[in-house]
């Protein structure tokens, strides 16, 4: 087992590796931009090292920087999260050139799966179906004129380097198409290093479904059922829940297996997700695979039991896996709301600033993934992301539910968050009926706004909060240094609401 880990990331997926490997007692060394000085990965990891400016290309983005400062702290091993350098086979050659494990598949596997275009041929040919699109990326606009026009409108236009929504585009008439590829291009190359883009046909109101998987470097793989990612804004995942309401045994058996077999041909380990969507004669597609941990991880753990970043870092230490398909049971449902610094009510404009003032949600069955604190300052240059709410009950109205309950317990001062657009989301009788498909936030929350009965509801935190800080007589001071000029905890001294 490795002594110290590298965590090429940040935010709450950095600390979240960070506590998986504190409690394997594996030592972590944490790197930070400029921004991040005081970001919480930084305070809680054992070393840390600054690798430049905020800018991702000059620092989380910069592979030289980060291989350089596991050499320097003699890291073994760089987990690198999700997002930045996580599908970047270039990097985890170069980490394989120098002797650094990089957890996660191998530069073979990841060149493959990592890029869309490869892992949709190499699956076309074990005989899974595919969505129809483009075989190969390309530059030549004429060229994707003509693709589009051969399996018809509408398009999506995606990254073949990455995934999380960045670079995608739904195009429905052939004026809008070069545009659209331009500015995927742009931000394909912003998110990934990498600017290809591919062309494929969209499918309209079908469920986005993935299956998480495990695979080790001996030939076992297995998978741990499916999570339903359906509810989107702008192709980002915003809501996630597993079971899906959707699947019946028989086919989450089908798609069970044909996620097994998509691992197996193409030689994958570790851990990742194989996406499909389903459209409404529960018929699917093989739409990508994820060659990383996955941002809604957490709702697969919480009905399963199965620690998924504990077992990234054991299958790449060479461990076998002990656990048998038969031997893994769905117990339960669990959701998953994405909490990110947007302001719902000026269209999800990123929102900056001092967290003023930060209380989470407690209670049986509610986890909170975090990177954030009071007197965090939240900046523009990376993902929005600041924490994600977990939920468990024992079936899924009992878990919408908890949700509820925990989302009007989760106050944040000082910026704007998307929880009152997320409690407006659960709450809506199609999400409680279970009918939740991609186009979902655009069917019914295109004109969304701030109800008055939220706006009451906001001025109620912000009373109670003022009245818990009273309460808890905060005042500023000054902690031990743990390393260089950081202090582990941030306290705030006086203050008052609108304070930027």
């Amino acid at each position: 087992m490795f002594d110290k880990i590298l965590i090429a990331n940040r935010g709450e997926i950095a600390v979240r590796i960070i506590r998986a490997c504190r409690e394997m007692g594996i030592r972590t060394v944490a790197v930070y931009s400029d921004v991040d000085r005081s970001a919480l990965h930084v305070q809680i990891a054992d070393e840390a090292v600054h690798i430049g400016p905020a800018h991702s290309s000059e620092s989380y983005l910069n592979m030289k920087k980060i291989l350089n400062a596991a050499k320097s702290t003699e890291a073994k091993a760089i987990h690198p999260g999700y997002g930045f350098l996580a599908e970047n086979y270039q990097f985890a050659a170069q980490c394989e050139k120098d002797g650094i494990v990089f957890i996660g598949p191998d530069s073979r596997a990841l060149n493959l799966v990592g890029d869309k275009i490869s892992s949709r041929k190499r699956v076309s040919k074990i005989g899974i179906p595919i969505i129809p699109g483009m075989k190969a990326v390309c530059k030549d606009i004429e060229a994707f004129h003509e693709h589009a026009e051969n399996i018809g409108y509408p398009v999506m236009i995606k990254a073949s380097a990455g995934g999380g929504g960045k670079g995608m585009r739904i195009v429905n008439e052939p004026k809008h198409l070069k545009n659209s590829i331009e500015a995927s291009m742009r931000e394909a190359k912003s998110a990934f290093g990498n600017q290809s883009v591919y062309l494929e046909k969209y499918i309209e109101k079908p469920r986005h479904i993935e299956f998480q998987i495990l695979a080790d470097h001996h030939g076992n793989i297995i998978h741990l059922f499916e999570r339903e990612c359906s509810i989107q804004r702008r192709h980002q995942k915003i809501i996630e829940e597993t079971p899906s309401s959707a699947l019946d045994n028989s086919v989450r058996q089908k798609m069970g297996e044909a996620a097994i077999e998509v691992i197996r041909t193409t030689k994958y380990t570790n851990a990742g997700t194989v996406e499909f969507l389903l459209d409404e004669n529960n018929d699917f597609y093989f739409l990508e695979v994820n060659a990383r941990i996955q941002v809604e991880h957490p709702i697969t753990e919480m009905v399963t039991g199965i620690d998924l970043a504990r077992w990234q870092i054991r299958i790449a230490a060479n461990e076998k896996l002990d656990i048998k398909q038969e031997e893994i049971f769905q117990r339960g449902h669990a959701i998953e709301c994405r909490i990110y610094a947007e302001d719902p009510a000026c269209h999800f404009l990123p929102s900056a600033g001092k967290i003023l003032y930060m209380k989470q949600p407690e209670g049986p069955g509610i986890r909170v993934d975090s990177g954030i604190f009071t007197g965090y300052k939240v900046v523009t240059f990376y993902d929005p992301i600041l924490a994600k709410l977990i939920v468990w009950g024992e079936d899924r109205e009992t878990a919408r539910c908890k949700m509820e309950s925990a989302l009007s317990d989760f106050i944040v001062f000082g910026i704007q968050t998307t929880i009152p657009f997320l409690m407006d989301v659960i709450q809506h009788p199609d999400f409680i009926a279970g009918k939740t498909y991609t186009n979902f936030i655009q069917r019914y929350f295109s004109d969304w706004s701030v109800s008055e009965q939220e706006t009451f509801f906001n001025i109620a935190q912000i009373a109670a909060g003022i009245f818990k800080y009273d309460q808890e007589d905060l005042t500023s001071k000054t902690v031990s240094k743990i390393k260089k000029d950081i202090s582990p905890w941030k306290i705030l001294g006086n203050w008052r609401i609108g304070e930027n």
